[in-house]
């Protein structure tokens, strides 16, 4: 059990402050797969009916237990120096940067089907990392961490929340775009 002196200082410790950055790296590509994405498509000229269809990447996020085993249980040769869940992490965030700015670089008015693909790797990368961070929390630290350190992976969660949902469309309006 945590003293009452710790009560605060636990959420400056390193390991809380990681799980702040680790909580903003997975709720950042959350909103740019579903609102931010639909934003975009629209403003491209992408029918709703369609638009609705891009819902169907949302689904890596439901179904990420059923490869949570081959994350949990295959090491990463590329990656070995890191370790197991250090390995797994880096690769997913690789992923998600590379399929974020295929994505980025689509142009989904003339080639729809490159916007799909780049999104669905975001989502099934972004779950994959979400499922990572999960099991380094649980492993990185004693029981009487646990409550402080996911207190930080929300509150970076939602604060990349609010950075890729009103964040981006602000950035967009600053920049000349109309949103």
């Amino acid at each position: 059990v945590i003293k009452k002196k710790q009560n605060l200082s636990i959420f400056f410790e390193k390991k809380t402050l990681k799980m702040l950055f680790l909580g903003f790296s997975s709720g950042l590509p959350i909103l740019l797969v579903f609102s931010t994405l639909s934003v975009w498509l629209v403003k491209a000229g992408v029918n709703r009916s369609t638009i609705t269809l891009f819902s169907w990447a949302g689904f890596a996020y439901a179904f990420k237990y059923m490869w949570s085993p081959l994350v949990d249980n295959l090491r990463l040769p590329i990656f070995k120096k890191f370790g197991h869940r250090k390995s797994w992490l880096l690769l997913s965030q690789i992923m998600i940067v590379a399929s974020l700015l295929f994505t980025a670089s689509s142009d989904p008015s003339k080639s729809l089907i490159f916007t799909a693909i780049g999104i669905t790797f975001v989502a099934f990368s972004s779950a994959t990392q979400d499922i990572v961070i999960d099991a380094f929390r649980i492993e990185s630290a004693p029981q009487k961490y646990q409550g402080a350190l996911s207190s930080m992976y929300i509150a970076g969660y939602r604060l990349a929340m609010l950075t890729s949902g009103a964040g981006s469309l602000w950035l967009a309006s600053y920049l000349g775009a109309e949103v």
